[in-house]
């Protein structure tokens, strides 16, 4: 049962559509949102029989700072710089939703933030959220990459940093066999940058990106089995008039 959970979990995730979305203001805050949607239709071809089987409702909203005051003697066993990165996803938002019945599963997490350096991994904000509950050690530690944001005012960075080069390569293994086996299905598996500047965008690191007609946004998607093998493919600078 083991092995079929985390077969379960991988499947999950790439039959998945993830939308990253910042928009920047003129003064340098703005609002970040990531979801994460299951492609209904891909998931239901890789799971079989299984996907009859779920069983499950669950539709919660918090903030994350909710954990810190409700579990605050566990936060306070914490190291300071722990504590500290903790306080980073302090007011992030979190809607999860997992129903079986009406075939909807989601995460959405939403960020208003003061400047885009302030905006933290949010892909590892469930985990530290549970670490808090629990009182575990930091288990998004056992991610194998980071993601930081950077913008002086004119250029814009999106850095993906590999932490565990040892998780990196069970990561490109799992794809790669993953792919093997399903990728003839040709599942919905699609991880897509939206970003908003104040500005008009003069040069973007990645050229496959879309500019739109008023030179203020950009899109650009990937694959997300490619994004578990190569996660700094994501990495991204653009720069403003």
């Amino acid at each position: 049962m083991k092995y079929l959970s985390i077969f379960l979990l991988l499947v999950s995730f790439i039959s998945c559509q993830v939308t990253e979305t910042i928009t920047i203001n003129p003064d340098g805050s703005g609002v970040v949102e990531m979801k994460q949607d299951r492609e209904e239709n891909s998931y239901m071809r890789l799971a079989g029989e299984e996907y009859t089987k779920e069983n499950v409702f669950k539709d919660t909203t918090y903030i994350f700072k909710d954990y810190i005051n409700k579990y605050n003697e566990n936060f306070l066993k914490y190291l300071p710089e722990e504590q500290q990165l903790f306080q980073k996803y302090a007011n992030v938002k979190v809607h999860t939703k997992r129903s079986s019945f009406e075939k909807e599963y989601k995460n959405e997490f939403v960020l208003h933030f003061n400047t885009v350096s302030e905006i933290p991994d949010l892909y590892k904000t469930e985990d530290y959220a549970s670490d808090i509950e629990h009182n575990y050690a930091l288990s998004a530690e056992n991610h194998y990459f980071r993601i930081g944001y950077n913008f002086d005012g004119k250029t814009f960075s999106r850095l993906v940093t590999i932490i565990n080069e040892t998780e990196l390569e069970k990561a490109k293994k799992q794809s790669k066999e993953f792919n093997a086996k399903y990728g003839a299905l040709k599942l919905v598996q699609s991880y897509v940058l939206n970003y908003h500047f104040p500005r008009n965008i003069k040069s973007v690191s990645n050229s496959k990106a879309f500019i739109s007609a008023d030179k203020r946004s950009l899109t650009l998607e990937f694959l997300l089995s490619d994004c578990l093998q190569d996660p700094e493919m994501t990495n991204l600078k653009v720069v403003l008039e």
